[in-house]
């Protein structure tokens, strides 16, 4: 074996990721708002893109422009001067109108009743007038709402602006812990506890860790602490269900040890085991209920009674509208869609100016960015109708019969439909959704895994049999509560072969409880009607 150095030719073929393609896989797995950020950002860097509602650029007009000849121009002159003057015209007949109506009209009055007006009106001689004079015309609402600011006419009025803030969780408990507190030690920790608790209105921190965080002894923040839980609403910065309810009923004067022993076993009034309580609590049956009706009375959040976050609601991707054929109308919903083009007039006309080579450069590469990106989210919109379009196709019979028809989807059998990779077909449902008769749908939702048939016969889609599990349940009798056991046995009845572990994992899934919660609470409710 021969160790010395020699040159070789070798072919060989690998996949490499360029920064366009990365940022065209980037451009598939956008939601419409994080497309628009990320478009809006770049046309604040690149010059050379521009919205497609926007009017041409001052290039193109610009050199329009310079190609009128100096006789257009002089016509334009005296056409102006012929206009401003017929205006000034105008503008003097019409005073000479105005006095010759205004004197009329006083000698007119004075005709009328038979003396001057200084007689009429005596107290008024030699004096100004501090607001209108009789018979003019009353000043107009943008007159007189216009000065000092609120003007319906004035520029940048919104009626928004009158409109109180909503007051926040940490804006209402700031204010309380301003009057309750007045060290600037408990202070400083008070504020940073209202800051750790939640919108539900719950403490979810480590006093110990917070204590170590501020430098300050663990029986100070404790101390902060219990100030804060007498704020109002009641049940605020507690640390737990339990803790929180027995302030609200320490507020209300009913926390007793029998209240407090119900608090410490949340998990048996869960499960409604009433008998366990009794024992527990030491009461009798009728107590216990008025106790339980006390719980149910109280909030178990009570800081969702201030203003949260701005909830974005759902902007679909892609409608589908039944056709008169029968058939299904995919389309894109335009709203979502950023328009941007290539000013390339703009390029040609700076390309000329360029003094270097980092000047070129720079231009270069915002003409290379300017079309990558229009390109790329053509191709989006592209991608984004045909996956659309075969998931409607896949998934005819749920649009017209219901979830109960939705058939078992992968990704592989879309990408192999439209021949493209199973990634990309990922990167395109994720985040985008499609409104359809039946409501609006994470394109994710049409993707379910697929259950064997007992009979030999097509698969069942997991989304539809979770849905005849729900139906099943919520039409059970309360005297008859179906058990994991007979529900299998119902599904293979139907033709659906599912083992009883899988209906269970349905089942919590769908945050059902077992057969045995399910008839403690519908007797309980029987008994309670």
């Amino acid at each position: 074996m021969s160790l010395s150095p020699r040159l070789e030719f070798r072919q060989t073929q690998s996949l490499v990721m360029t920064p366009q393609l990365m940022q065209a896989i980037k451009l598939l797995q956008l939601s419409n708002l994080d497309l628009v950020a990320y478009v809006e950002a770049e046309l604040e860097r690149n010059p050379l893109l521009e919205r497609q509602s926007e009017p041409e650029g001052e290039g193109g007009a610009g050199a329009e422009r310079a190609g009128e000849g100096v006789l257009e121009v002089a016509v334009h002159e005296a056409h102006d001067a012929a206009h401003e003057a017929r205006g000034d015209d105008r503008e003097a007949r019409a005073a000479d109108w105005l006095e010759e109506r205004l004197d009329s009209s006083r000698s007119a009055i004075e005709d009328r009743l038979d003396t001057g007006l200084e007689n009429v009106f005596p107290d008024d001689v030699g004096r100004e007038p501090s607001g209108p004079a009789q018979g003019a015309e009353a000043p107009a609402y943008s007159e007189w709402a216009g000065v000092g600011g609120g003007g319906r006419d004035e520029e940048g009025y919104n009626l928004e602006s009158f409109v109180p803030a909503e007051t926040s969780l940490g804006d209402h408990l700031s204010g309380q812990l301003t009057l309750a507190l007045t060290d600037p030690v408990d202070r400083l920790i008070g504020h940073h506890l209202i800051d750790l608790i939640d919108e539900a209105g719950y403490l979810a921190a480590d006093l110990a860790g917070v204590a170590d965080k501020l430098g300050a002894p663990l029986a100070r923040v404790e101390a902060v602490l219990a100030t804060i839980h007498a704020f109002d609403p009641p049940g605020i910065g507690a640390r737990s269900l339990a803790e929180c309810l027995a302030l609200q009923l320490k507020e209300r004067n009913r926390y007793d040890p029998a209240m407090a022993a119900l608090l410490s076993h949340l998990d048996l009034l869960a499960r409604r085991e009433f008998n366990a309580l009794r024992r527990l609590c030491g009461v009798d049956e009728e107590d216990l209920a008025e106790m339980v009706a006390e719980v149910r009375r109280l909030n178990p959040k009570p800081g969702l009674a201030f203003g949260s976050g701005v909830i974005q609601p759902v902007v679909p991707d892609v409608f589908v509208r039944p056709a008169a054929d029968g058939s299904w109308h995919v389309e894109l919903n335009s709203d979502t869609l950023p328009r941007v083009l290539v000013n390339q007039a703009y390029y040609s006309k700076v390309s000329k100016t360029t003094r270097n080579d980092r000047e070129k450069a720079f231009l270069t590469d915002c003409i290379q960015t300017a079309t990558w990106l229009t390109r790329s989210l053509d191709q989006r919109a592209r991608t984004i109708l045909k996956v659309a379009i075969e998931i409607v196709r896949q998934q005819d019979a749920f649009l017209t019969l219901g979830v109960q028809h939705l058939r078992p989807l992968n990704l592989r059998m879309v990408a192999d439909a439209i021949g493209m990779h199973e990634s990309t077909v990922s990167r395109v449902t994720s985040n985008k959704y499609m409104a359809t008769p039946r409501g609006i749908f994470e394109m994710k939702y049409f993707f379910s895994s697929s259950i064997s048939s007992s009979d030999g016969g097509e698969a069942h889609s997991a989304e539809s049999v979770r849905f005849r599990i729900k139906q099943m349940i919520d039409a059970e009798n309360p005297d008859d509560v179906l058990s994991d056991d007979t529900l299998v046995q119902r599904l293979r009845e139907s033709g659906i072969d599912i083992a009883r572990r899988t209906v269970a994992k349905y089942r919590e899934a769908m945050r059902i409880p077992s057969s045995v919660q399910r008839r403690r609470e519908k007797q309980a409710a029987a008994a309670g009607s």
